[in-house]
C-alpha cells in the first residue's frame, strides 16, 4: 500500500449474501455505515459475484449493458419474457441461465429434473444470435435442470432423435432414448461462447451432476440413478457421434445439470472460472489500484473460502498491491488460522450473540451498516 496523501480511499466489493441481500444492497449497506463514521473518506460501492444468480445485475451495473427481453421458456417450457444483456457495442451477450432455467422458477412442488429443459436458455442465446454478436458469456449457476444442455441445443437446431429417428422433447428424462445427436445443416453463426463455470464436478459418477446437484432439484433415489445412467449415455452418443469423447471428465463438465458438457459438446464453449472472468470484465484490478483498503462481506466465513470463493479472489488480487482486506460476515466458523490464510486482515461478525437464522436474515442491512460504522480500518 502506498503512502496516502490524501482522504482514505476504501472499497466496498462484495457478494450477496444468500436469502438476504443482492450483491449491491450489501455494499450499500457497508457503505452506509463507513460514510457515518469516516466522512471524510473516498467511498466506493463494487458488487460482485462468483457466476451464480445474480451475475446479469452485477454485470449490467458495471457495464451499463443494454437490456433485451424475449420470448422464452422457463424449465417446465411454459411461456416467460426472460431478459439478458448487450454490450454498449453491441457484439457481446450476457445471458444468465437462471433467467430461464432457473430452481427459483419453479415451487417446491414443481421441481423434478426428469421433465425439466434449458431450451429457454437457448431461445435467449438463438436471439443474440440473430442480433449478430460476436461473443456471448454465460452464467450458468441456480440450475432446474439435469438435461446436459440438449434443450439449449435443441433451441439451436441440433436434433436428438430415438431409434425411430423422431425428435425426443430435450429433457432429462430423455437422455437415456437418445439414439443419435444430429448437427444442424446450417444455420446462423455462433458466436465465440464463455461459460462462467465454478464447480469442478465431472458429468457423470458419485461426483457427477446427478448424484451431487440432483437431490436439491428435486429428485429422489431413483431418480437419481436414471438421471446419471441418462448422462451416461448422452456422453457416449456425443463421443459416438461427434468423435467427442474427452469431455465428460472435463472439470465443470457437471455444472448446471450437464450444461458445461453440453455447451462445450455443442457449441465448442470454454468454461471459464467465474470470479476471475467477473472481476476482469468489471476492470476490478483498476478499481482496487485506487484504493487504500477493501471491505468485503460473505453469508458464512468458513474453510470451504480458500477454495475458490470470491473473498480469496479478492484477497489473491489484494495482496499483489499490499491493500488490507477486512470482511464483515453473517457467521464465522474457520479458525483465525484459515483466516489468515485467505489472505484477510480481519474477519468480524455482524450479528449480536446467537440470533435464530431468519431474524438474522431480516436484520442483515442494519448489521451489516452498525458493524462497518464500528470498523477500526488500517491508516485511519
Amino acid at each position: 500500500m502506498t503512502v496516502r496523501t490524501g482522504p482514505l480511499r476504501v472499497l466496498v466489493a462484495a457478494d450477496s449474501f444468500k436469502d438476504a441481500l443482492g450483491a449491491p444492497e450489501v455494499c450499500r449497506a457497508i457503505a452506509l455505515g463507513l460514510r457515518r463514521s469516516q466522512p471524510l473518506a473516498t467511498i466506493t460501492e463494487f458488487p460482485l459475484g462468483d457466476g451464480g444468480e445474480g451475475t446479469f445485475e452485477i454485470l449490467s451495473h458495471h457495464l451499463n449493458l443494454h437490456n433485451v427481453e424475449v420470448d422464452a421458456l422457463d424449465p417446465l417450457l411454459r411461456p416467460l419474457r426472460a431478459p439478458y444483456g448487450l454490450s454498449a457495442d453491441g457484439h457481446t451477450a450476457f445471458i444468465e441461465m437462471a433467467q430461464t432455467a432457473g430452481l427459483q422458477l419453479l415451487a417446491p412442488p414443481e421441481r423434478n429434473p426428469l421433465v425439466t429443459s434449458t431450451f429457454g436458455t437457448g431461445l435467449q442465446l438463438a436471439d443474440a444470435c440473430r442480433r449478430g454478436v460476436s461473443r456471448a458469456v454465460l452464467a450458468i449457476g441456480g440450475s432446474a435442470t439435469n438435461d446436459a444442455g440438449i434443450g439449449m441445443a435443441a433451441a439451436l437446431g441440433w436434433r436428438f432423435v430415438d431409434t425411430r429417428g423422431e425428435n425426443l422433447s430435450p429433457v432429462g428424462g430423455n437422455l437415456g432414448r437418445i439414439a443419435h445427436v444430429i448437427a444442424p445443416a446450417s444455420g446462423a453463426r455462433l458466436p465465440e461462447l464463455d461459460v462462467i463455470c465454478d464447480v469442478n464436478n465431472p458429468l457423470f459418477g458419485p461426483q457427477g451432476a446427478a448424484y451431487v446437484y440432483g437431490p436439491q432439484k428435486g429428485a429422489d433415489a431413483p431418480m437419481v440413478e436414471r438421471l446419471d445412467a441418462g448422462l451416461r449415455h448422452i456422453a457416449a452418443r456425443v463421443a459416438e457421434d461427434l468423435g467427442r469423447s474427452d469431455l465428460a471428465e472435463q472439470p465443470g463438465a457437471g455444472a448446471a445439470g450437464g450444461l458445461g458438457f453440453g455447451a462445450m459438446s455443442f457449441l465448442d464453449a470454454r468454461l471459464r472460472r467465474g470470479i476471475d472472468l467477473i472481476m476482469d470484465l468489471t476492470e476490478f484490478d483498476a478499481a482496487l489500484a485506487r484504493s487504500d483498503v477493501v471491505i468485503t462481506g460473505e453469508g458464512h466465513l468458513d474453510g470451504q473460502t480458500l477454495h475458490g470463493k470470491l473473498i480469496h479472489g479478492i484477497c489473491t488480487r489484494a495482496r499483489r498491491h499490499n491493500i488490507p482486506v477486512i470482511a464483515l460476515c453473517g457467521r464465522i466458523s474457520a479458525t483465525p488460522e484459515e483466516i489468515r490464510a485467505i489472505g484477510l486482515h480481519a474477519a468480524h461478525g455482524i450479528n449480536e450473540g446467537e440470533v435464530p437464522l431468519a431474524t438474522a436474515l431480516i436484520r442483515t442491512a442494519e448489521n451489516l451498516e452498525r458493524v462497518a460504522a464500528q470498523l477500526a480500518l488500517p491508516g485511519v
